[in-house]
């Protein structure tokens, strides 16, 4: 075969067989497929799109470019989630132990930060020893001795992936819904997963801002994902606003002990946390319904099961023993913390949650380039929510920054991110906008 003679079929908007398209990302993998090439295939499908089939066969064949992981010497249904990102959303945090006190295998293998969006792994370097890429032997260990463990991808799962991103970012073909799909759930497939949710996020801080544009992405995935034999749904959900009210690394870690320990609960991420747990337990067999599901990961998180596996992961990852009982003597502190008061009292209507987002990455939080360091320690805590009142005596948040002069930055962004009226009544809006099966 030759790639330039199925780059020229797709150009052309031809379709492309199974072991075509395998023959492409094997060159991927071993660079026998030039950059060039690679590029020009993007563009294609950038521009003419794949079908189903392909998108199945391109997503198998990535997942088979590195290491597959096999699950069976563990008797339960291995089960994971992926977010499309957003702010606020430690969602994983809290989802894994509680799946995993209720029955489930949770290997979940998180990423970075991406643009203005937050990183499970960039939340869980913030506890001192914790291993984020651990060896395979002891990530393995971990899933079967405490039923969940959340890591980082390692560099033998699905590396055709991995070039054909980088090409991607530098050739404006990120955007393609089919090589979204088959990035995402290639990963996914490699990790040997028996079922899997997808938490697909619309709104001002989501990817796709449009909820048809996030039913789209959602359809595909799901179609695609079972067609590659995962059982697979996915949940519309909100990100018109931060989902947890702190955005940064640390403070997103101390929100989501706050909310094991049922110290302080934030209503919308309860919400989707529970939903997403509720589908997936449906998913792998654990329950009937969903509704069934959701109540027994409620009774996960108010009987404390989910608290005591999340501080068994974190020990067995190495961090801390006493972790959750002491978070404030492990996690770092930002030396400046000052309230961010709105310019005149109201209620607020709306967020432009990317420029939060933005505002935490400027703060330090986040990469502008992929070789930055983080300050785990940076953020917005108390963000106030849609239809809060905030006034002199009630901040939109809190900043917490390595400087006054950088705080002062960030509270002029987050005033420029909040719309607020007179108006006291701001028309509700579902959490979960909608589901997605096959």
């Amino acid at each position: 075969m030759l790639a330039q003679e199925l780059i020229r079929r797709k150009r052309d908007g031809g379709t492309l067989g199974a072991e075509e398209i395998a023959f492409f990302v094997r060159g991927l993998a071993d660079g026998s497929v030039t950059e060039g090439q690679v590029a020009a295939l993007a563009m294609a499908v950038f521009f003419r799109g794949l079908t189903l089939d392909e998108r199945v066969a391109l997503t198998l064949a990535m997942r088979d470019s590195g290491t597959v992981l096999d699950w069976s010497d563990i008797d339960a249904p291995v089960l994971d989630k992926h977010s499309t990102g957003g702010v606020g959303d430690n969602v994983s945090l809290m989802l894994a132990p509680a799946l995993a006190a209720c029955g489930a295998a949770v290997p979940m293998i998180s990423g970075r930060g991406l643009g203005h969006t937050g990183g499970t792994l960039d939340k869980f370097d913030s506890i001192p020893g914790y291993r984020t890429q651990p060896d395979n032997a002891l990530f393995r260990k971990v899933v079967r001795e405490v039923g969940c463990a959340v890591i980082g991808q390692t560099g033998d799962l699905a590396p055709a992936d991995r070039r054909f991103y980088a090409i991607r970012d530098v050739t404006g073909t990120v955007e393609s819904l089919d090589l979204i799909t088959a990035s995402i759930l290639s990963k996914k497939l490699a990790a040997g997963l028996q079922g899997l949710v997808l938490d697909v996020k619309w709104g001002s801080g989501a990817f796709m801002a449009g909820l048809d544009e996030a039913r789209a992405l959602a359809d595909s995935l799901v179609r695609v994902a079972n067609g590659a034999g995962l059982k697979t749904t996915a949940l519309l959900t909100d990100m018109n606003e931060p989902l947890a009210s702190a955005a940064g690394n640390a403070v997103e870690m101390r929100n989501a002990v706050d909310f094991l320990k049922g110290a302080a609960v934030d209503g919308r991420l309860w919400d989707v946390t529970v939903a997403l747990g509720g589908e997936l337990l449906v998913t792998g067999g654990l329950v009937g319904t969903a509704d069934e599901g959701c109540a027994r990961m409620r009774d996960a998180f108010e009987s404390g099961r989910a608290a005591e596996v999340f501080a068994r992961m974190v020990a067995a990852l190495g961090g801390p023993a006493d972790f959750l009982d002491r978070p404030d003597a492990y996690l770092a502190s930002a030396p400046v913390q000052v309230p961010v008061y709105p310019v005149q009292p109201g209620t607020v209507v709306a967020v432009d949650t990317r420029a939060v987002g933005v505002a935490v990455v400027e703060l330090g939080g986040g990469r502008r380039t992929a070789e930055d360091r983080i300050d785990p320690a940076v953020g917005f805590t108390d963000l106030a929510g849609i239809g809060h009142g905030v006034d002199a005596d009630a901040p939109i948040a809190i900043v917490h920054a390595a400087t006054p002069d950088a705080a002062r930055r960030a509270g002029e962004a987050l005033r420029a991110a909040y719309s607020i009226s007179a108006a006291r009544d701001v028309p509700d809006r579902p959490i979960v906008a909608g589901r997605v099966a096959p």
